[in-house]
């Protein structure tokens, strides 16, 4: 993964203390021929299949960056039409010794264009996916998507 400039510039000061960050999940969906459609990635660092993942930059908007996202990772276009879900990931341990916990928003997204490709090195592979034909995840990957089929619309919180 790769990691943005401002978060190496923290690190310097703080080493490998517990950085608190946003993140944002773009679950980016179409209309395939057989039913509906998800676009997943693997990631070149454990091999997982995931939706799009990422840091959301210093005064970024965060729909805007699951578009920057999407395209930096999958080669894809997509636009946001809503946020689904909001929580927060359990702090993680990276084997570099630095540790994050993650404040996810995860968005839906339609495709508006492109062929899916691992565009920036951070993922092995990116295609689409029928609903009901994902690839094993785990069960928080699996959630993320599932929010954003949610008919309703709503956002789900955590409490």
């Amino acid at each position: 993964m790769a990691i943005p400039e401002f978060i190496v510039d923290l690190r310097a000061s703080v080493g490998h203390a517990p950085l608190w960050l946003p993140g944002v999940t773009a679950v980016v969906l179409r209309d395939g021929a057989d039913g509906t459609e998800v676009l997943l990635v693997r990631r070149a660092d454990t091999g997982a299949w995931t939706p799009v993942t990422g840091i959301i930059d210093p005064g970024e908007e965060p729909a805007v960056a699951g578009a920057r996202e999407i395209l930096e990772e999958a080669d894809v276009v997509a636009v946001p039409q809503r946020l689904a879900w909001v929580h927060v990931l359990p702090p993680m341990t990276y084997e570099n010794g630095d540790q994050a916990q993650y404040l996810d928003l995860t968005f839906r997204y339609e495709f508006v264009s492109g062929e899916p490709a691992p565009a920036d090195g951070e993922n092995t592979d990116a295609r689409w996916f029928r609903l009901d034909e994902l690839p094993p995840m785990t069960a928080d990957m699996r959630e993320r998507i599932t929010r954003c089929l949610d008919p309703d619309g709503t956002t789900a919180f955590e409490a």
